[in-house]
């Protein structure tokens, strides 16, 4: 495992204490991850590991609690030892192995959250300035969070650097706003310590934080892993150094024409040309993101992890999603062993809108399938965000709402709130007469509309297939009614069918609006 530290450490040499941070001559090595002020998972026995002198015996003590386990022949060892019920006041964790120490500063326990995915995720409190007062007035010491670095690996690490900050003003400002929010309104919701890691990273599709064992057992993503495989037998260090060399001069000149002339007729900048990688340490490939930046917190234990991506997969000809990112929920459980909660959020609205019915683009497919996931995989839960998005960019600044309705699924389903935790749900559909009933689930006391004086954005189809606007009119408190003239024989339905399904206002009680669906 790589050293933690490349600074000296001058302590008594009777009794060599190190603290986490400074550990260059100690025979204990620790991840990065277990540092001062981490944060440990409550009423939980909390894994532990890394590596030490082959053959010493490692003992572990937190509060009342000590455990000891054997350091193996490759010098690593793993431990797990009671943290018990949450506990703000900040205690120490020492590692002892021989005459050697190591110690863990302002442990707190609580609740641990692992925060992933692309862009939206890695999206931070400082982007928007409309968050200037929050940053300025969030001194919570009882929050923290790990950023992991963007960093690639050909094969599975056991470390990442970074470290675990408190949250005040001066830290929160490069916090995911996602994961802040979350945090924050769990924080507020249950009193006790709330720790996040965050390991993402932009633009990247679901099948680089996916294990290449795991992408291997599925037809669609084993080609791609079968393509990368082929691309990195094929790639020469010497031809892809040379080739850029000559593209970096390419840029410089560019670069040089560009400044020289007047500001107001620039234009862009040429950019700047990558490094050449090889295909396996290329974070966009597939398994990679997983190797350097998932697989270092493989075990640490945690209630559940949060998802904000699918962008990068919302392309046609992608391997479905209701495919890909069930493999990578059941490969991430299966290597933690735990079956821990999984919420995810659903795409925002984004593009500009729509105006005709049987829009084709693959965004609301991929929505719909990130629906259709609340069915096949345990213990899941999905944000629906298409009431706050941007046309113009995909990454929309509205990072709060997102945050707390994650929250509100782990409220519901974590910790036991009788609150509504979702906008509605498509639960089932028949034909009566000319007309198609659709019934929802998750309507708290009843479905409404969020403006206006009708339902918008329902599209009905007959046995030709072709889409029409609807009449949707709500009956009851968990049933629309959708019909058409245009229809006399109608077979499918859905609604919010569209990159920026302007107008969609079906919302529930709670005012959380409704997930796109199609019956088809």
């Amino acid at each position: 495992m790589p050293n933690k530290l490349l600074k000296f450490c001058f302590l008594p040499i009777a009794v060599l204490i190190l603290s986490a941070s400074c550990q260059v001559f100690a025979a204990i090595h620790l991840p990065h991850v277990f540092s001062d002020h981490m944060v440990v998972q409550r009423n939980r026995d909390v894994a532990l590991w890394g590596t030490a002198t082959p053959g010493d015996t490692v003992t572990v003590t937190f509060k009342d609690a000590t455990n000891s386990a054997q350091a193996g022949a490759d010098g690593s060892w793993r431990i797990s030892i009671p943290v018990g019920e949450a506990d703000s006041s900040g205690a120490t964790m020492s590692f002892a192995a021989g005459s050697e120490r190591v110690e863990i500063q302002d442990v707190l326990v609580g609740e641990v959250w692992f925060a992933s995915g692309q862009s939206n995720m890695v999206f931070t409190m400082n982007r928007t300035p409309a968050y200037a007062d929050v940053i300025a007035s969030s001194d919570l010491p009882q929050i923290r969070m790990f950023n992991a670095p963007t960093v690639t690996a050909v094969e599975p690490q056991s470390d990442i650097d970074g470290q675990w900050t408190i949250c005040d003003p001066t830290t929160v400002a490069n916090y995911s706003a996602v994961a802040f929010f979350f945090a924050r309104k769990l924080h507020q919701e249950l009193g006790v310590p709330i720790g996040v890691i965050k390991s993402a990273w932009g633009g990247k599709p679901v099948e680089t934080f996916t294990s290449r064992e795991a992408l291997g057992t599925l037809e669609g993503t084993r080609k791609l892993v079968e393509a990368a495989l082929a691309a990195d037998a094929k790639f020469d260090a010497n031809r892809a150094q040379a080739a850029y060399e000559t593209r970096l001069e390419q840029w410089n000149s560019a670069d040089q024409a560009w400044r020289a002339k007047a500001a107001d007729k620039r234009g862009n900048r040429p950019r700047r040309p990558a490094a050449p990688k090889r295909a396996l340490d290329t974070e966009g490939q597939p398994g990679v993101l997983f190797n350097s930046m998932i697989q270092p917190f493989v075990g640490y234990t945690m209630q559940g992890a949060i998802w904000y991506q699918g962008e990068a997969n919302a392309k046609p000809g992608a391997v479905p999603y209701d495919q890909t990112l069930p493999l990578m929920i059941n490969d991430w459980r299966t290597r933690w062993q735990d079956d821990f909660s999984f919420y995810f959020v659903q795409l925002a609205n984004f593009r500009e809108p729509t105006t005709e019915p049987g829009d084709a683009d693959p965004w609301p497919l991929l929505q719909d399938r990130m629906r259709r996931i609340l069915g096949s995989t345990p213990e899941t839960g999905m944000a629906v965000i298409n009431d706050i998005g941007e046309a113009k960019d995909i990454h929309p600044k509205n990072k709060h709402d997102v945050g707390e309705r994650l929250a509100l699924w782990a409220l519901a389903k974590d910790y036991g709130r009788d609150i509504v935790y979702s906008g509605p749900l498509f639960r089932s559909s028949s034909v009566k007469d000319q007309a198609i009933l659709v019934r929802f689930d998750q309507v708290g006391a009843g479905l409404k509309m969020r403006d206006g004086d009708k339902l918008e954005r329902f599209e009905i189809a007959g046995e030709d297939g072709i889409w029409h606007w609807a009449k949707a009119t709500i009956v009851g408190t968990d049933t629309v009614v959708v019909s058409s003239e245009a229809v006399n024989s109608p077979r499918t339905v859905r609604y919010a069918w569209a990159a920026n399904p302007t107008g969609a206002n079906l919302v529930n009680s709670a005012g959380l609006p409704a997930s796109v669906f199609s019956t088809e």
